[in-house]
């Protein structure tokens, strides 16, 4: 996969995604940890509250920092980055439930880096090609 634009243009985005992908994960794992770990929370249930408000976290980096977007928010944007999140969310959820049920002795930090990766791919794609994509001009003959 190339990377969008010229290099300077290019290694802006990717600096972007990875910021704000760190952003979002680092607040993920931080709520799971706080909720798991210092107030007795069960993981599946952490997990709910820890996706949630890394949700926020990597909208707001995302598309700033990643997509470079200055137009206001659209409602239509919006939905369309809800239904994408809670999609990638519900993956990453998903893949976590089954790891620490299949696999109990493996922590659940390592089980939420695993599941997040994957949800990360599956966002990335649908950011790129879906909700923050440039509207395609279409030249007159």
């Amino acid at each position: 996969m190339t990377a969008p634009g010229g290099n300077a243009r290019g290694a802006r985005h990717w600096l972007g995604f990875i910021v704000s992908g760190s952003a979002a994960f680092v607040t993920d794992a931080a709520v799971l940890a706080l909720l798991n770990g210092r107030l007795g929370v069960p993981p599946l249930i952490a997990r709910i509250a820890a996706i949630a408000t890394a949700m926020v976290v990597g909208w707001l980096c995302h598309r700033r920092l990643t997509f470079a977007v200055t137009a206001r928010p659209s409602l239509a944007e919006f939905l369309r980055y809800a239904g994408l999140a809670w999609a990638a969310a519900a993956l990453n959820y998903a893949v976590f439930a089954l790891i620490v049920l299949v696999l109990p002795a493996v922590p659940p930090l390592a089980a939420m880096a695993v599941s997040s990766i994957l949800a990360m791919v599956a966002s990335y794609l649908g950011m790129r090609h879906g909700v923050f994509r440039k509207p395609q001009t279409h030249e007159a003959p």
